[in-house]
């Protein structure tokens, strides 16, 4: 009898927990300590989870620095690590003439703002979902070359069936006969959405596909291939609707305008919304805990967020389905031979 691809066991739950607990550390140890520390805040916690940073700080005892990369008409371009905006103590200070004020990097004399291309923490999620996208297809790629005619086998064997699904249930249907012109973009759309939903899970990890920067470029893609493969039938249901009275169209016709970029808005703050609501979800339930102080609070919220978590995993997958679904559909709707409407 095989065993199961994953077996949960205790000691990767106490595993979870205790990463878990570093985020939070702080608070325990300045108490332990018997220092006077300043009230909890949870509403600044949640904030500094959910949004970009110029360094990856897990805990107070592990914060990795980032490279800056910044670049003015009046000092050039400069690289240096982001630690060199806080001293031993962890407070703001200045650095060779720059200042890092609420995650904006300006110039300390005259406050005037610079071209900022660092890694932060999403860009650096961004190359790691990148790097993990390219390793596991290169991987599935060679076991599909190596395995012709013969039945899957590792990694092969987990994502074929995904690759199929993507195909013949979002693609297919809602593009038609053109699909296989779109199936790249569809598959890496897909893949890149539901790894960054996933990555984001993790204690730690930076909020990707919650960063309305990601989710606007990713909306801008379908939005650009959406309006560049428009076929005539496409623009002449826009500009000029078919079976309506001349006066109609006049009241039609910016309707129909408006409509070509509500489409990729509405993709773009759907997914934003979901992935950034749940993480908020998530970090509220965890900071009652320190609100109330209060083991009982703690072991309740625990639990819930335990659900809600799986419930999140759920949430990872569906927001991949839709963004892609509703992309097929539009690049679908561009395409379509209009030639038989009436």
């Amino acid at each position: 009898m095989k065993k199961p691809f994953f077996a949960p066991k205790p000691t990767f739950f106490a595993l979870i927990l205790i990463v878990f607990s570093g985020i939070f550390s702080p608070v325990f140890a300045s108490n332990e300590a018997g220092h006077e520390t300043e009230p909890f805040n949870a509403s600044e916690v949640i904030l500094h989870h959910v949004m970009d940073d110029h360094q990856w700080h897990f805990a107070d005892w592990f914060v990795m620095p980032l490279p800056v990369i910044v670049y003015s008409s009046e000092k050039g371009l400069d690289v240096f690590s982001s630690s060199r905006f806080y001293d031993e103590h962890h407070n703001a200070v200045e650095y060779n003439g720059y200042k890092l004020d609420h995650n904006h990097i300006t110039l300390a004399d005259s406050g005037k703002a610079v071209l900022d291309l660092s890694i932060t923490k999403n860009v650096a999620m961004l190359f790691i979902n990148a790097a993990l996208l390219l390793f596991v297809f290169t991987s599935v790629a060679k076991g599909f070359k190596k395995n012709q005619g013969k039945a899957p086998t590792g990694m092969q064997s987990f994502f074929e069936p995904v690759i199929l699904f993507v195909r013949d249930e979002i693609v297919k249907p809602n593009i038609g006969h053109q699909y296989e012109r779109f199936m790249p973009y569809m598959l890496t759309l897909f893949f890149f959405i539901l790894f960054g939903n996933l990555l984001g899970l993790l204690p730690g990890a930076g909020n990707l596909t919650g960063n309305i920067a990601v989710t606007m470029t990713l909306a801008v893609f379908t939005f650009l291939i959406t309006n560049f493969n428009g076929n005539k039938g496409y623009w002449g249901h826009i500009f000029w609707t078919p079976g309506v009275p001349l006066p109609l169209r006049i009241v039609i016709l910016p309707v129909e305008i408006i409509g070509i970029f509500t489409k990729p808005f509405s993709l773009m703050i759907r997914l934003f919304v979901a992935i950034t609501a749940g993480h908020i979800v998530l970090l509220s339930l965890i900071c009652l805990a320190f609100i109330f102080g209060s083991y009982m609070v703690g072991i309740g919220s625990s639990l819930i967020v335990l659900f809600i978590n799986l419930i999140e995993l759920l949430v990872a997958g569906i927001q991949a389905y839709v963004f892609t679904m509703f992309s097929s559909m539009y690049i679908g709707m561009a395409v379509a031979d209009h030639s038989h409407d009436h």
